[in-house]
């Protein structure tokens, strides 16, 4: 199955737009990398800060605002890394009918824009990692609202398809075809080939609706799915994406249950929990490292530290061969220059086979930390974060029985 716009840019403008967003995409990374860094520290010390106030005054309503906006800082960071490289998705068999009809739900409540599912049976489920689809979508959504500002209907349709063409830019295999139409004012011919460009838009300097990087990241998302997006557009009637993602045979699953809290041991959801114990963190960032420090004296516990995987294996041996083993180790997933983490939890492993490990990552959509006991982890912790998560998973792991031990 094909599906043509109005004009198709050549293969060799192709081939640049590609190049382009591959580009833009690995700086996005970077640069996502060492901002999230950044907000650890600003969020980790805010939401520390708060621990050593009085509850309900001038500076807690202050410091409650700045942690609030960091909050919203934080989901444009993981919006930059889902765009760049370090967005891997984590796939699941997934009713992808069930994922575009909440999310279309989410993005267009309060709107005077309405959405109409065209009737649609048996559709089968896409292999994908449904909080990235969901992002793609709303992307895509809000699109099409904002082409009908004085508002109408998107009409969405699913359909089974099978792509067996070796013209086509997509594997052969079964897929799933996902139509969103809109009755906007359309997308003028020459615009076609650059939607998809990152900070391209066709909205008007003054009116503050952002720019075209919802575009770029849906297509970011959808083809690191090894699936295509494509658009057919015409001046004054409207336009309609096409979404096609790979399908699965595999029988969907129910969303995986989060780790339960014990509640005799833990106080209430907003407060952090203090422990006991001796932790070993492994982190480049010197920042990072005196946050941590900081947040593990506050709790109760001892702090030891090394800046990339060797030593960190170093130091954990010494500690086991004085018979004053650490309680849990910390180990930063990516390291500049040096030994990370994956590479450093085998290393461990071997050492002792009951380590308790925690991975720590900004690329909470990373392989490794999205199965981190694939690997070899206890518990994964997403950066930037804030004392009482931090303390949560710290206290489950350096409490839980050892891996390994009956």
């Amino acid at each position: 199955m094909n599906h043509v716009s109005e004009v198709q840019p050549p293969p060799q403008d192709l081939k640049r737009q590609i190049r382009q967003l591959e580009s833009i995409a690995a700086l996005s990374g970077g640069i996502a990398h060492d901002y999230n860094n950044l907000l650890t520290v600003i969020m980790g010390n805010i939401s520390l800060a708060l621990e050593h106030i009085e509850p309900k005054t001038k500076t807690t309503a202050l410091l409650e605002q700045a942690l609030s906006a960091s909050r919203v800082a934080k989901t444009l960071t993981q919006r930059l890394i889902t765009f760049s490289k370090g967005g891997t998705p984590s796939k699941t068999p997934t009713d992808i009918v069930h994922v575009v009809e909440n999310t279309t739900a989410f993005s267009l409540s309060g709107s005077n824009v309405q959405c109409k599912f065209e009737p649609s049976q048996n559709i089968w489920p896409a292999d994908v990692d449904p909080q990235q689809i969901s992002q793609a979508i709303h992307n895509l959504i809000i699109n099409a609202a904002e082409s009908m500002p004085a508002g109408g209907t998107i009409f969405i349709r699913f359909e089974n398809v099978s792509i067996d063409s070796p013209n086509s830019i997509l594997a052969p295999g079964k897929y799933i075809d996902i139509s969103i139409k809109d009755h906007g004012a359309g997308i003028r011919a020459e615009h076609i080939e650059k939607i998809f460009d990152p900070y391209f838009s066709t909205k008007g300097q003054g009116d503050n609706k952002g720019t075209g990087l919802g575009l770029s990241i849906s297509h970011s998302i959808i083809t690191k799915h090894n699936g295509d997006i494509t658009v057919c557009s015409r001046l004054g009637e409207g336009t309609t994406f096409h979404v096609l993602l790979p399908a699965t045979q595999t029988k969907v699953q129910p969303f995986p249950v989060q780790h339960a809290i014990d509640t005799k041991t833990q106080p209430l959801a907003n407060k952090p929990v203090s422990g006991h114990g001796k932790i070993l963190v492994m982190d480049d960032e010197a920042m990072i490292r005196e946050l941590t420090e900081n947040l593990l004296h506050h709790l109760g516990y001892d702090a030891d530290f090394a800046e990339e995987g060797q030593t960190a294996i170093n130091k954990y041996k010494a500690a086991l061969d004085s018979s004053a083993p650490y309680d849990a180790v910390i180990l930063d997933l990516t390291i500049k220059g040096g030994m990370g983490g994956q590479k450093t939890i085998k290393a461990l492993k071997q050492l002792d086979p009951t380590v308790k490990a925690i991975v720590s990552s900004g690329y909470s959509e990373n392989t490794v930390v999205a199965n981190y006991t694939d690997y070899g982890f206890c518990e994964a912790v997403a950066k930037p974060y804030e004392v009482v998560e931090f303390s949560r998973k710290l206290h489950r792991v350096v409490y839980s029985k050892p891996q390994g031990k009956k």
